[in-house]
């Protein structure tokens, strides 16, 4: 080949036909180029950069797509997007119509299954596995890459119990490199750490689930992990490799600072330095809102503790654990777990804070319904990234929330429309409820400089008027109401529109609505979620409930899973933004 062997590389098939002086120059290549286009592009980085001798032994090793290949997450796997021929097409990865930033079945024969949320990946590749013994197919191969963080997750150890109690044929490679997005928690990795060190006791965990075990091994020493890849195909039965990486591997920036560097944004792709963000003063990011005032709440009430799982920085928990390090708490990636720790802290008087992004609380709908709801705990659940997340897609947006929880028991769910408001409701919540709570806000800034005011009690129930109007009645939930009021004050016709933030999609501000149905010809409702079965739908049950006979129109996301770009781009798709809320008042007002 030419100089320049990544160029030549449409499929794996053509990895097959290099040698092992070619294999460890498309290393150096494949490294590169990730480097390149992530750091104008954007993504994540880190993850990916330490599986590059992976990706490409195990494309070279097995014989793809007829094997299996189940990427855990899929944070790392753009190694292996660029050698199953979408090179050429790597730059618009998680842009508007363009690949997917996980993998994605509807993507490419080589994605064996869609993955983006952790530790799905041994059930899904036991379940192939299954499938092909039924079948006949004895000479298929089925792999599971899955990191230290995922597998110790409670799903990914379901799939561990059942597959070592059969006998597929499958290999999990563990990709050992201590961190997941922040670093890794819990005993198992320090059983892990030990195994690494040679101090862990004789038996082996994983062969008394019935795997045979290899490692730990190098997973950057390129023909090591060919040899042991190639040993382990012509074993039958539950295999588990075990490898030490270190994640951003090849990137100096990257291996030193890890969790910056898992999805760091813009970059000088020489040095690894950040690129220099705008000098300007900006409202804060609802997170930090969220982080820096729990902590001002524990300072005071001693009673507080603060539980998330795995997303300490994502989810700004990190300034607590910091400062009160005892009573803030990481507890891995293990979602339906710390819903039932916080139910079982606040059983014994504690006042929990349970942070998780929406798409997460999605593992953990039970746990909510049969350990916080039912028995009425008042668990103050803190649902990050609600609604359209932008570039991470389809499997992380937050849509669900409302139309999920709306329909428990004793539950209430608030969503605020500015950071004031997300301080005041924490600060309401922690002074003691009746009911658990569900607040959601979502990711991103809010709209207030000056937010970080005097605590004041919000009353469960209330809503606000925050313009009078004749014609057509507005309400909102959450922070999409500041897309409300800026449309507002653009309309010539502004005084014939009222704009209602109601703050609470449970319970509804009944007192309020009744007032609102007397008194105007037209609603619409406007959420940053799922038009069915949301908050939209409340305000539709309620007239339905006193007998109104208005028209009532929703604006939500519709029926459909919404792809990945940013956030103002889906908003446009979803038909949830300005345009849209403008052409329905137009409509409205210009019928007759």
């Amino acid at each position: 080949m030419s100089q320049g062997i990544l160029q030549h590389i449409d499929s794996p098939s053509d990895i097959r036909q290099l040698t092992q002086a070619e294999l460890a120059q498309l290393t150096k290549e494949l490294r590169n180029f990730i480097i390149d286009i992530v750091a104008t592009k954007e993504g994540h980085l880190g993850a990916s950069l330490g599986v590059v001798e992976l990706t490409i032994a195990l494309h070279y090793v097995f014989n793809t797509p007829y094997d299996n290949l189940i990427w855990d997450v899929g944070h790392q796997a753009y190694g292996h997007k660029i050698l199953t021929g979408r090179k050429d097409v790597f730059h618009t990865n998680r842009q508007l119509d363009g690949i997917s930033g996980f993998p994605n079945r509807k993507e490419s024969k080589y994605d064996a299954f869609g993955t983006g949320h952790s530790s799905t990946s041994i059930s899904a590749i036991l379940g192939m596995a299954m499938a092909s013994h039924l079948k006949g197919e004895t000479d298929k191969q089925h792999i599971a890459v899955i990191g230290d963080a995922s597998i110790a997750s409670g799903m990914a150890f379901e799939g561990l119990n059942h597959a070592g109690d059969t006998n597929p044929n499958i290999l999990v490679v563990l990709n050992d490199n201590a961190i997941g997005i922040d670093p890794s928690v819990g005993a198992l990795k320090k059983y892990l750490t030990n195994v690494k060190k040679g101090t862990a006791k004789d038996e082996n965990i994983f062969e008394c689930l019935n795997f045979n075990y290899t490692g730990p091994i190098d997973g950057h020493d390129l023909p090591l992990l060919i040899k042991e890849l190639n040993r382990l195909k012509s074993i039958t039965g539950p295999k588990l490799l075990h490898l030490i990486t270190t994640k951003g591997k090849g990137l100096k920036k990257a291996e030193e600072n890890q969790v910056v560097y898992h999805a760091p944004g813009k970059f000088n792709s020489i040095t690894g330095d950040l690129l220099p963000k705008p000098n300007k003063i900006e409202p804060p990011k609802y997170q930090d809102v969220f982080g820096h005032t729990i902590l001002e709440l524990a300072l005071l009430n001693p009673r507080i503790v603060g539980i998330t799982p795995a997303m300490p920085t994502g989810s700004s928990l990190k300034y607590m654990m910091n400062r009160l390090p005892e009573r803030a708490f990481d507890v891995g990636i293990a979602e339906q777990h710390a819903v039932t720790l916080a139910a079982g802290m606040a059983a014994e008087g504690m006042v929990a804070f349970c942070n998780i992004y929406s798409t997460f609380l999605q593992r953990a709908y039970d746990q909510v319904i049969h350990d916080v709801a039912l028995q009425n705990l008042p668990v103050i659940l803190c649902l990050d990234r609600a609604g359209l997340v932008g570039q991470d897609g389809a499997t992380h947006h937050g849509l669900f929330d409302i139309a999920q929880l709306r329909c428990i028991p004793n539950l209430i769910i608030f969503a605020p429309m500015n950071e004031i408001e997300l301080r005041d409701i924490m600060y309401t919540a922690q002074l003691g409820l009746d009911y658990p709570i569900a607040i959601r806000y979502p990711r991103g800034r809010g709209v207030t400089l000056d937010w970080k005011q005097k605590f004041t009690k919000i009353s469960l129930g209330e809503a606000q008027e925050l313009q009078k109007g004749t014609e057509i009645a507005v309400l909102s939930i959450g922070h999409i109401g500041n897309m409300v009021s800026e449309l507002l004050q653009e309309l010539n016709n502004k005084h014939q529109i009222g704009h209602y933030n109601m703050r609470f999609v449970k319970p509804l501000d009944r007192k309020m609505l009744q007032s609102i149905f007397n008194k105007y010809s037209n609603i619409i409702t406007i959420e940053d979620g799922c038009s069915t079965g949301g908050f939209g739908s409340a305000i539709v049950e309620f007239a339905n409930e006193i007998n109104a006979k208005i028209p009532i129109k929703i604006i939500g996301v519709p029926d459909a899973f919404i792809e990945h770009g940013t956030v103002e781009e889906l908003q446009h798709i979803a038909k949830i933004d300005k345009t849209e809320l403008r052409k329905q008042i137009n409509n409205i007002l210009n019928k007759d």
